[in-house]
Order: C-alpha cells, then structure tokens, then sequence
C-alpha cells in the first residue's frame, strides 16, 4: 500500500503501531506531533510520565521512545513510504527525542516492512515458559536484528545465565525493600474496571517463580490483594543481554530500537518474551551485569521462550497525538 499524504487514516495506523511499543510499567511515556508540510512525526519525551526512583536518568524512558520509533518505522515502511529517521534532532529541544520523516522510495523497502503483523500481536508475557529452547537458528536472527540497530544481544552460558538471574534476584529484593520503589511501581497498576490507558492491570501480572529460579518482578508486594498462585517456572531459562557499546542517550535510542526489532523478530517466529529490567536499576549491579573483556553497557536482560502469550495491557488512543503544522 502507498499513499501520497498523511490521511486520518495514514496517521491512525502509525500512532497505533507506535503505541503499541514495549515502555516500563507501561508508562507510554512518549508524545507524537506531526509537521503536515514535511510529512515527519515528530517523537517527544511525555515528561508527566517518568519513574524518579526506579529511572532518574531517563534511560528506560529513552529505550522505551526508541521502540515505538522502531514501530513508527516499521508502520511506514508498511504503507509504502521510505522512514528516515534523526535522534535528537534538535539540541534546543531536550524533549524531542526524534523525528520520522516518510518519504518517497528510490529503491526497495526496508525489511523491516515485513514484521508489521508483529506489531500487534507482540506484548510481554509474564507466565512460565515449557522449557522447550528456541532455536539458534531464530536466536541468531533476533541478534541480528539488535545488530542492525546498533546494538549487540549476548546470549550467556550456563553461568552466565545464573549470574544474570542472580543479579536481578538481587535487585528485585532491593525494589521490595524499599517503600519509596515498591509505592512507585504499584503507582503504575491499575484496578479492574479503571479503563486507564497506562500502567498495568492486575489481570496482566503473572505468578512468582515456585522455585524461585527466575526473578519475576511483584508490582504489588505485601499488598492485600488477590494474587496468582506461584507456579513452576521452566527450569533452565532463556535469557539474552542487550547492549550497546556507550552509554549516551542515542545509545539509548539505538538500544529502543534495537530491543523492539528482536522482540518483532521473536514474536514473528511464535516466540514469547518478558523484560527484566530489575538490576539495570541499581548502578552497581547493572556495572556487574557487563560483559568480561569487553566495553560493554547493559540496558536489557531479556527472558524468552515458548508458553502463554500473557495478559494484554492498554495502550493510549491517537487523541493523545498531538498534531501541528499544516
């Protein structure tokens, strides 16, 4: 499909694919405005919606902004349009993180074009997984796809593996002793019947890990609420690193992307993700997540497999688009 103008249309397709992008606590902390004369959607920071605690510097912020630029892309590319992407186009606008400008194709589409069924179906699964390991062939595209963005996925060993969990399992006993952190994510859970666009409802929090091997994140702690009965969890997970090579906000950006085409790139070839994100909390313990041997600057441990696809979260209309120029 392609189209010459930016249509009612054109413009739901894109905001809702760009809503649709992964964000910590499902905070969507993210704002669209469109310049009508240059056909570019300008992608901004929503600076209501921030954890202090949890992400002081805005890095989860910044990752979250790159994965719906990455769905923006993705969109685009979809209706016949050739994106071309600029992270932090203007330094006199701190809160303008990106812009997307849809122009003519002079050659072939991007690939990426082709995961945007993806879009739609992909969102976190908090449930245990059957064990049964992805194939390297799938996990060597899902890095690929990290690669392509500037980014680098690792996927660790045995021991690596345990002292990745380890170190979020330690991060995770920091969140929940800690009222300040642990009143800050039940801020973002949101009860039956609130209807709210952001955050997360209790019926899309899954279990804890019976055995206490994966260290899933409790949102809600010692509250008095109904909870999932722990369950077994696969025995042996699946985890990978996503990294980038500097720290800097376009890292972050790059690092967004990156993210969201490998989970596109998963849930295409039917595979289930979940983000843990603790460790990368705590500087300490996010600078002993680094590689050995190796300048590296983790932003993601990501856990994936096989199982349930998870309980959905909501996601902003396009009346949160904020439009301007012709």
């Amino acid at each position: 499909m392609q189209t010459r103008e930016i249509d009612a249309g054109v413009l739901e397709t894109l905001m809702a694919a760009a809503v649709a992008a992964p964000s910590i606590h499902n905070t969507q902390p993210w704002r669209f405005g469109l310049q009508a004369a240059t056909r570019t959607i300008e992608v901004r920071a929503d600076n209501r919606r921030t954890l202090p605690l949890a992400d002081p510097d805005r890095r989860a912020q910044h990752l979250s902004v790159g994965a719906a630029v990455l769905n923006l892309r993705v969109a685009v590319a979809h209706l016949g349009w050739d994106p071309v992407v600029r992270l932090l186009p203007e330094t006199g606008e701190p809160d303008l993180l990106a812009t997307v400008q849809l122009t003519m194709p002079a050659g072939e589409l991007p690939d990426c074009r082709r995961l945007y069924p993806a879009i739609e179906r992909r969102h976190t699964s908090r449930m245990p997984f059957t064990g049964r390991p992805v194939p390297e062939a799938v996990v060597a595209e899902m890095a690929e796809a990290a690669r392509a963005e500037g980014a680098r996925l690792h996927v660790p060993d045995f021991a690596e593996t345990r002292l990745l969990l380890g170190l979020t399992a330690a991060a995770e006993a920091r969140n929940q002793a800690n009222p300040a952190r642990t009143t800050e994510s039940r801020t973002w859970i949101t009860a039956p019947g609130t209807n709210l666009p952001y955050g997360i409802p209790l019926t899309a929090l899954g279990p804890q890990d019976a055995d206490g091997r994966i260290p899933m994140r409790d949102f809600t702690g010692r509250l008095p609420i109904p909870h999932l009965p722990d369950q077994h969890f696969e025995r042996h997970a699946q985890v990978a690193l996503l990294w980038t090579a500097h720290d800097r906000r376009e890292d972050w950006l790059r690092a967004g992307q990156a993210l969201e085409h490998l989970l596109l790139t998963a849930t295409a070839h039917g595979v289930r993700t979940s983000m843990l994100h603790q460790a990368m909390e705590w500087p300490d313990l996010r600078a002993a997540a680094c590689l050995p041997q190796r300048r590296c600057c983790p932003q993601l441990l990501i856990r994936f497999g096989y199982g349930p696809e998870g309980g959905r979260t909501p996601r902003a209309s396009i009346q949160t688009a904020r439009h301007h120029g012709d």
